[in-house]
């Protein structure tokens, strides 16, 4: 079942707390694409921000189950939403991917998600790269005790025709607060994850973003 992600920024000057706020009003206002079957808005947590600003303000994320709704509403996407003034169109970032589901286990009410955006490591071809995290690092990392859901988004085929995307993919794991996040970090299981990384991804720490869902439409 494709998806269509599409990562937001406020426009200059506005609060962050006031862009979630419209952004929020503008979903609730709008007609669901064609196709669509689901819609989840999540937003940034205003702690993320102690040290300087992120990639990204939200991540809208709008399943189908036709691809070629989903390219439908990535075209209308790339044209802009002229009329949502508080966004950065040229930082927005909308793409398509394919979404594969690691772990799935309950998501109490006021979960986190850790939103990570993905490249694979330089010289490494794009199918060994999927097929590394999807069949080696995805259940490695699935063992973390205090990931409840784990869900790889690798770019649709398409997101390469004009060239390289920006990312490959999206990591995105659940958590029941960022307590349990940090408690995660000081196991085991996460350690051997993080020490597998050399084998597909870039040196360092890749950026991430942590949220929170405010609009979950289920289905549609």
């Amino acid at each position: 079942m494709p998806k269509v992600v599409l990562l937001s920024k406020r426009a200059s000057g506005i609060p962050l707390a006031d862009f979630h706020a419209q952004l929020r009003d503008a979903m609730q206002r709008s007609v669901p694409p064609q196709g669509c079957t689901r819609y989840v808005q999540s937003h940034t947590l205003p702690q993320g921000y102690k040290k300087g600003e992120l990639l990204f303000d939200a991540v809208e994320e709008t399943w189908f189950d036709d691809l070629q709704d989903a390219r439908a509403y990535l075209h209308a996407l790339k044209l802009g939403r002229p009329a949502l003034t508080f966004v950065d169109a040229q930082v927005s970032l909308p793409m398509i991917v394919d979404p594969h589901v690691v772990k799935n286990e309950r998501i109490p009410e006021g979960a986190v998600k850790n939103i990570e955006f993905v490249n694979r490591r330089p010289g490494m071809a794009l199918n060994p790269f999927r097929e590394y995290w999807r069949q080696v690092h995805g259940p490695l990392g699935s063992t973390i005790p205090t990931i409840l859901r784990y869900e790889q988004n690798h770019c649709n085929d398409d997101e390469y025709v004009d060239g390289e995307p920006r990312f490959d993919g999206l990591a995105i794991t659940w958590f029941a607060s960022t307590r349990q996040m940090r408690e995660g970090a000081a196991t085991e299981p996460y350690r051997l994850t993080r020490e597998d990384e050399k084998n597909f991804l870039p040196d360092g720490h890749l950026p991430i973003i942590i949220t929170t869902e405010v609009i979950d439409t289920g289905s549609i």
